[in-house]
């Protein structure tokens, strides 16, 4: 699955599951981790982890079923390493502390 059909579906997925203030960041060629890390907000820790969970499925049922999952106990901030994407999902509280956007100079679509 290419690096575009598994944001896609990432992006779909957060946009089913209500996410707020989701960010793709196009990374390609600025690191060799990831091509894309996509930044989502929840309204709480139990969103927060329906959201994460719901991810999961879908990049299993598409064969990404070895992606790495950090945070899924707290719920707090969940990261989803799919290789070419990157997913984080935050409870808002978390997300305005570590400021992800800020460091690669994204704003949300929300934000001013």
């Amino acid at each position: 699955m290419s690096a575009e059909a598994l944001e896609e579906l990432v992006l779909a997925s957060l946009e089913d599951d209500k996410a707020e203030d989701i960010v793709a960041i196009d990374l390609e060629g600025k690191s060799s981790v990831t091509d894309v890390m996509i930044i989502a907000s929840g309204r709480s820790n139990r969103h927060v982890g329906a959201i994460a969970d719901h991810i999961i499925r879908k990049l299993k049922d598409v064969g990404h079923g070895r992606a790495k999952v950090e945070g899924l106990k707290t719920c707090d901030w969940v990261l989803i390493d799919a290789g070419d994407v990157i997913v984080h999902v935050f409870r808002p509280e978390v997300r305005s502390f570590y400021d992800l956007e800020k460091m690669w100079s994204v704003a949300p679509s929300g934000a001013a």
